[in-house]
Order: structure tokens, then sequence, then C-alpha cells
């Protein structure tokens, strides 16, 4: 017996927002000095640290449960089945639903309840809860589903990762040409084969690193103290991810028993592209390997970073053929991987 993905969807914004449109941005330090270079030199050292050239924001009248629900339709349809059978309604995002031009979160009810609600599922045992697990969170929910499964509380789980983070950037902030909107949807259940969840990892460390990302204020002083934005301190982000998601990937592997010759893709959070780039090498270099080319698909680029929603729309693209020169086949070994606020990291060996 096995548990695995069913079912995908993803939904992906239409708005395209260029990296040329961030031209006349005025981009400030931290203590609100203007920053010594030209916005066309600050966007083109962007682009070569992390790989985005263009990405996605939602349309004004949607909302983040709406990307949720919009990619839930299309999974609960890949997976051909009755919406009603459904157990578990687990949504991964972390800001909730923000309305455009606006800055207070709505979570009363919780996501999954919206998207619940927007199904049109009757069933009151249908349990839908939101987790807040940073961008790691859907992997999370998938593991979640997962132990509810096993435990015989449920047969079949829908886990959504879906976040709107264009409404909580600072735009005087150069970070902020990092994120972007999305969603992804998987139904999880039991199956009779031996494909799916092979072993899973997941690590929280609070003690030094809780506030690597945090809401602060703007980097223009005279905006409103109290609105608060999406921060980070990249630097240690980046030293933190290189060291322990590796680390995790290869605990989760070593606990799966499969070797790492056998690993077709590792499908990683798309945060920063050299530092996906690092973290995979790093991954390799503990099993005294070179990088294998093709291991590890990227969207970035054009899709930006989208949190919650990046590795689920990654498998998504993959599986319905819509990611230039990659393909996962049956039985394939796929690593799903993440981290993010929290400081959360996670990992997951899948046999597809």
């Amino acid at each position: 017996m096995g548990i695995k993905i069913t079912g995908t969807g993803s939904y992906i914004p239409n708005k395209i927002e260029h990296n040329d449109n961030f031209h006349q941005h005025e981009f400030l330090n931290t203590d609100g000095s203007t920053i010594n270079y030209p916005n066309e030199v600050i966007v083109e050292k962007f682009k070569d640290i992390t790989g985005i050239a263009e990405r996605r924001y939602a349309d004004p009248h949607l909302n983040t449960s709406d990307l949720g629900f919009f990619a839930a339709e299309k999974a609960i349809q890949d997976a051909n089945i009755d919406p009603e059978t459904i157990d578990y309604i687990i949504v991964a995002h972390n800001f909730g639903d923000v309305k455009y031009n606006t800055i207070q979160s709505d979570l009363l009810p919780c996501l999954a309840s919206r998207i619940k609600h927007s199904l049109q599922i009757k069933n009151p045992k249908c349990v839908a809860y939101d987790i807040l697990f940073g961008c790691p969170g859907w992997i999370e929910g998938v593991i979640q589903a997962q132990a509810f499964i096993k435990a015989g509380m449920a047969k079949r789980c829908l886990v959504i990762g879906t976040e709107a983070l264009s409404r909580v950037v600072d735009k005087h902030d150069r970070d902020s040409m990092i994120y972007s909107d999305g969603a992804g949807a998987t139904i999880i259940e039991e199956t009779p084969d031996n494909t799916g969840i092979l072993a899973h990892e997941t690590a929280s460390f609070t003690y030094d690193e809780a506030y690597y990302l945090f809401f602060g204020n703007s980097n223009n002083p005279q905006l409103d103290p109290d609105t608060k934005y999406i921060k980070m301190h990249g630097r240690k982000i980046y030293e933190f991810a290189l060291k322990n998601v590796a680390e995790a990937m290869k605990t989760c592997l070593e606990n799966s028993g499969v070797d790492i010759k056998d690993v077709k893709k590792i499908l990683i959070h798309q945060a920063n592209e050299k530092m996906d780039e690092a973290i995979i090498k790093r991954f390799y270099k503990l099993h005294s390997l070179e990088t294998p080319q093709g291991i590890m698909p990227m969207s970035i680029h054009t899709l930006g970073n989208s949190s919650v929603a990046t590795v689920p729309t990654l498998f998504d693209l993959i599986i319905k053929n819509k990611l230039k020169d990659h393909q996962i086949n049956k039985n394939d070994i796929i690593i799903f991987a993440s981290v993010g606020a929290g400081m959360h990291i996670n990992a997951l060996v899948y046999r597809y």
C-alpha cells in the first residue's frame, strides 16, 4: 500500500510583472537613505542572483483563497473524484486574504473554510483548517495528510498552497522584487501499489533563527510605522538553508532506503536560483558526487517566489508537460524540499 498524490492543479495569475517595471521604483536602504546605484543596475544585479526575470501578480479582485480555490478545482478534476468524499482540506499560506490596496489580513473564517465553501462541499465531516508554516507549508500539509491516512482518520485529503505575497511587500525594498502570487493543490489518498511517500523529514530552528523572516517597517521612514511588510535577513537565510536543507534531504533519503543515484528530480522551493543551486550542489557533495545535469527543474525565472505555492505548482507543471525539458515518469524517485519563515525546513522522498 502507498499514500500518494492522485491529482494536481495550479493557478498561475495572468498579470506578468517584468523586471523592467521596477525601473521607476524608489528603492531605499533599510535606514531610509538613497541607494547609490541606478535602478537598472539594481534590477540587473537582482536578476543575476535570483534568476527572476518576471513574476505573476493576482488580479485586484482576487484574494489568496480565490487562487487556492481555482487550483483545488483543477486538482479535484484531475483526480476524478467527488469532492464530497474529501476528509480533510489543509490550506498552507502565510498572510490570509489581504485585499488589493489594503493593509489588513483577513483570516476569519480561515482560508480552508472559505475554499470548502467555494467548492460547495456540504459534508460537515470534511474538516477544513489552515497551516502557517512559512514556505514549507504545502510539503508539511502533505506530511500531515499522510499521517491522517495512516492513522485511519482519513481516506482522501486535499492539500493546497496558496499565497498573494504582492499584497504584503514594501515597494521601497529591493527584496520586494522576489515575491509573487499563485496556488498549487493536490489530492492525497491511499493506493494499492508501493508508490507515493517513502520518507519525510521536518525541523524547526527557532533558537537563533526564528526571526530571519519577519514583519517590519518600510524602508521609507515617511510611511506609517504601524504598517508592516514582509522582511528578511537574506544572507543569514542563505547560509542557514545551504547547510540545513541539504542535511535534511540527506537524512530523508537515508530513511527512505533509496540510493541517491536513483533520484530523478529534486523539486525545491523556488526562493532564489543561486541559493537553490548551492543547496543541491551541497546535497550531492555530502554524498561525494557531482550534481547531475537537469536534476533540478526551475520555475522561478518566470513565476517568482510564491512561497507555499512554488513546489506544488512546479510539480503540476512538470507532470502536465508544461515545463520545457523536464518530465516525470512512472516509478521515478523525486525529492521535495523547502525552507522558510520560522525557520522551518522539510523534505519528502516520493516514488511517482
